[in-house]
């Protein structure tokens, strides 16, 4: 009867510990602004093969630019492709890294208010 008592509370814990690293891995919802602009055509980055939509924000106090490249999705299509130039914008989405870029799933794009 010890043993069964004893499984049963270790599995418990593992349950739980299992549910508290798993709540700890949800993705929140971000916005961000900045200037949307083709990875291959305007920004001409050395990675860039095709078009790609990317969200460039601002360095703080002279830092580097952070490009959010942006996942291709309903959202991003109705705003639009900017193959040369740049459009301001303000992304809302959930951010993940991958292949060393940083993705943003945008479930909201829009022109910043003048």
């Amino acid at each position: 009867m010890r043993i069964r008592t004893a499984s049963l509370f270790a599995l418990i814990a593992l349950l739980a510990l299992g549910t508290l690293a798993w709540a700890g891995d949800e993705v929140s919802s971000v916005t961000v602004t900045g200037k949307i602009a083709c990875a291959k055509c305007t920004l001409q980055l050395a990675d860039a093969t095709e078009c790609q939509n990317v969200l460039v924000v601002a360095g703080k106090d002279g830092a580097e630019p952070t490009y959010y490249y942006l996942v291709k999705n309903d959202v991003s299509e109705e705003f639009g492709h900017v193959c040369k130039g740049e459009k301001a914008a303000v992304v809302t989405g959930t951010v993940a890294e991958k292949d060393g870029k940083t993705w943003i799933t945008p479930t909201k794009m829009e022109s910043p208010e003048a």
